[in-house]
């Protein structure tokens, strides 16, 4: 089992988002053809508990590749077994967790239905959407928080913590950290456009992927082709940035074709191949999009250059689609 003695002094990374158990189901047909979701239905078939939510899988996917001790993660869980499986998750991959838990809810959780290459998700966050300010404001988290290099946060958490990622970001670009935030789904780009553009003066790197830049390019009226991916790039690069130190990087991922990364504002667009697998190697695409942040993530902390973050990125997200879940190989693989 890997340490998780992070302390203050060795802190890198710190995430925050909503923590969920993803339960698994494959072949998952007969319940996309209810009208409803039942997740005590669901734990009588044959399951997958994995441990999910955004920026934890994130995090752990950076700790894979960071020197022991590097990142932290926080959220909100409720005192319940599902809580103890996140928990453990993190423990064997080098995250400290920095839980808030709600002793009067339960953690949230994700069913994942699984259909071939195919993926439906159906999410409660209960606790997940309660953590309060205070407790990033507290002794127990507030150092890790102004030790960290780089803060990042999931989309998903815009949609009901947006104050409280304004205050992260914010103190973040007061204090010269590159924040980093990820569109994580199409809906946040779509309904919740306004609560990005509270917190994008202060992203110095924005991740999405291509049904994402679509989204926000319809939801904010941009003038040329919602598939114009450099074009949708260039345009984010050049809004309104707090931090004038440093440039807004804008990564936009496509599947097993070629990532573009825009950095900055009259940036000529970088795109990075992807060596792409075969069919018979995937064996769940659940969790690619954060492998690949956490690959990324985990160049940037290292000084890496910007391609080759983005190409450390593609690789552990290859191994990730190659595993059941948002999970990656263990014992380690060196990917540096």
């Amino acid at each position: 089992m890997a340490s998780t003695t992070t302390t203050p002094e060795s802190t890198k990374l710190f995430c925050l988002g909503n923590p969920l158990l993803d339960i698994q189901v494959l072949n998952g047909e007969k319940y996309l053809e209810k009208y409803g979701l039942n997740y005590d239905e669901i734990v009588k078939d044959k399951v997958i508990y994995v441990a999910g939510g955004a920026s934890q899988n994130t995090a752990r996917g950076a700790a894979y590749i960071l020197p022991p001790n590097s990142v932290v993660y926080a959220g909100c869980v409720g005192n319940d077994d599902f809580h103890t499986q996140l928990q453990s998750a993190n423990n064997r991959e080098g995250v400290q967790s920095l839980y808030q838990i709600k002793t009067d809810d339960k953690t949230g959780a994700c069913a994942v239905i699984i259909t071939g290459h195919d993926r439906s998700l159906v999410t409660t966050l209960r606790s997940a959407e309660k953590l309060e300010l205070r407790h990033l404001e507290s002794d127990g988290v507030l150092p890790f928080i102004e030790a960290a290099s780089v803060i990042y946060v999931e989309g998903y958490f815009l949609t009901h913590g947006t104050e409280i990622v304004e205050w992260l970001s914010k103190k973040a670009s007061a204090s010269n950290k590159t924040f980093i935030m990820n569109l994580s789904a199409p809906f946040i780009a779509q309904f919740f456009t306004s609560n990005i553009q509270k917190i994008l003066p202060h992203i110095d790197i924005l991740i999405g992927n291509e049904s994402e830049a679509s989204a926000w390019a319809t939801a904010t009226n941009y003038p040329g082709s919602p598939t114009d991916l450099q074009g949708i790039a260039q345009s984010l690069s050049t809004s309104t940035k707090s931090n004038t130190l440093r440039k807004r990087t804008v990564i936009f991922t496509h599947g097993d074709q070629q990532t573009v990364v825009v950095a900055g504002p009259n940036e000529k667009a970088i795109n990075v191949p992807v060596n792409p697998l075969t069919k018979d190697e995937i064996v769940d695409t659940n969790g690619a999009g954060d492998a690949f942040a956490g690959g990324f993530v985990a160049g940037y902390i290292l000084k890496k250059g910007l391609e080759e973050s983005v190409l450390l990125g593609h690789q552990l997200a290859a191994m990730c689609v190659q595993q059941s879940g948002p999970q990656y190989k263990f014992p380690k693989v060196n990917l540096l």
